[in-house]
């Protein structure tokens, strides 16, 4: 078999010529277009050493074009975050057995001189300025389309890396039946075919783009590129996101944070992942977005998404998380050590996961990295230890409490960093929080960065009011440090705490 993404995208490309593929703040680019890109993509990597490739680029039609042309040509593309560190970068693509690192312009392979073995497309392998004839071909261009190699169901199609948070990044290879399959499940589910735009925020190696991007594409639909070079800018945002004409939009809470007091009632299904919701953030939602189903979805880049939860206006002001929500379709879930069915009803037990979209193990030459992820379940099949503790609340649903790997001891007494987190969330005035141990002698002390929704209206004092009516004493912080700017994040959007203070 072919990939499937690949055939149904050169279908589209086949049936409806002119329909919008791409769109940035500059240019659209039609799908016979996008094929066209692809296919020579495709040429010129057929003329490279057989075998896995890592592809460095920034979010562009080009870099898009060239994943596309990798996927046909049959080879396993490595999608590394574009600033990650030469020596970080080296290794990691040597992990991965590849064996050309690639960017799709002459501006991505001078960012990495070193690392960059071949620039496929070059500077007359993209599209140019302007629209020219409009969203389809531009007069003179050849529709030279992509041939698509032959590829097995569990053949290697995409290797993302977790965020290195807890440590160096792990490579999470996904099988071209995987993809598929979320594919399959993500264009049912938001209805991302012929006519609809998606909004991609979130950078081309997160695992978000398999929906944003790769679903939009194989199922018809247009995709919205976010500039990364300006995704921090309100201004632009908020202004790309009106003109673009979005129906879709998937997003972290730092995306939501960024929209400016403007109303999209075009927008159908807004999808907010990646991180907990502070209140202030989806209480906004339901006015932005009139007509629009609210989501929250959770996963991880090992599994994908795993659960989904359907909120509405009344929910999204309520105190607290919003919950995980149900399995879904063929998802199965487990919980503690024994994979329990259901969680405890008191405390939190760690979810484990088998999804129809999982990766079957990390790359890796240590055996042993996967060993304590990756556990057989009584049924024989494969589970992944999300890391991740939730509670069963009323009506049995299911509730984030925290990561495992965020315990620690404060005085004696087992604290959780993220309950801490969700608990300063909580407050209406508070936009991001993140709370940091540190070693005093034999003494552990926490200390809680905080940025609020407005200059003078946060103080330490009532945050540690409202930490002491909904925490123990021990989880309070000792000193609580209010900033003005944004977080610093990963290269997959997670709060970077080693870089915090």
């Amino acid at each position: 078999m072919t990939t499937q993404l690949i055939r149904d995208f050169i279908a589209h490309a086949r049936k409806r010529p002119s329909a919008p593929a791409l769109r940035t703040r500059t240019e659209t680019v039609g799908y016979a277009e996008l094929a066209a890109l692809s296919g020579r993509a495709q040429k010129e990597l057929d003329a490279l050493p057989p075998g896995p490739v890592a592809v460095l680029a920034r979010k562009s039609p080009q870099a898009v074009a060239l994943v596309l042309g990798c996927l046909s040509a049959g080879r396993p593309v490595l999608l590394p975050p574009i600033d990650l560190g030469t020596v970080a970068l080296g290794e990691l693509c040597a992990r991965a057995g590849c064996v050309q690192v690639l960017a799709a312009t002459p501006e991505d392979a001078a960012e990495h001189p070193e690392a960059v073995t071949a620039v496929i497309g070059g500077p007359n392998g993209g599209p140019g300025g302007g629209t020219g004839g409009g969203p389809g071909n531009r007069p003179g261009s050849r529709a030279v389309f992509p041939e698509p190699v032959a590829v097995g169901d569990a053949d290697t199609a995409f290797m993302l890396t977790t965020s290195g948070s807890t440590g160096a990044p792990k490579i999470v290879p996904l099988s071209a039946g995987a993809v598929t399959r979320f594919t399959d499940w993500a264009g049912d589910a938001f209805g991302l075919g012929p006519g609809e735009v998606v909004f991609n925020y979130a950078p081309l190696n997160f695992d978000l783009c398999l929906l944003d991007v790769w679903a939009t594409l194989r199922s018809g639909g247009c995709v919205a590129l976010v500039d990364p070079a300006l995704a921090a800018n309100p201004r632009y945002v908020s202004g790309f996101f009106a003109s673009s004409g979005v129906t879709v939009v998937q997003g972290v809470p730092m995306l939501y944070q960024l929209l400016e007091e403007d109303v999209f009632p075009g927008v159908r299904h807004v999808i907010v992942t990646g991180d907990h919701a502070p209140v202030p953030v989806r209480a906004a939602l339901p006015r932005r977005f009139p007509n629009a189903r609210l989501h929250n979805v959770y996963g991880c880049t090992e599994t994908n998404d795993s659960f989904w939860h359907e909120f509405d206006a009344a929910e999204a002001v309520q105190p607290g998380p919003l919950p995980i929500g149900e399995p879904l379709p063929g998802v199965i879930a487990a919980f503690g050590p024994d994979l329990a069915p259901f969680p405890p009803d008191d405390g939190g037990s760690e979810l484990l996961v088998r999804t129809p979209f999982q990766t079957a193990g990390y790359v890796t030459p240590d055996p042993a990295a996967a060993t304590g992820r990756f556990v057989t379940g009584p049924d024989g099949s494969r589970y992944f230890r999300t890391g991740d503790l939730v509670r069963r609340g009323a009506g049995g649903r299911l509730f984030l409490v925290g990561r495992d790997d965020f315990q620690l001891k404060v005085r004696g007494i087992r604290v959780n960093l993220e309950q801490i987190e969700r608990v300063l969330l909580e407050h209406d005035d508070v936009v991001e929080a993140a709370v940091v141990p540190a070693v005093d002698g034999a003494e552990t002390r926490l200390t809680a960065f905080v940025r609020g929704s407005g200059p003078g209206r946060l103080s330490g004092l009532r945050l540690r009011t409202h930490c002491a009516m909904r925490l123990p004493r021990a989880a309070i912080p000792s000193s609580i440090r209010l900033v003005e700017q944004p977080f610093p994040r990963t290269s997959t959007g997670k709060v970077d705490r080693k870089r915090i203070g």
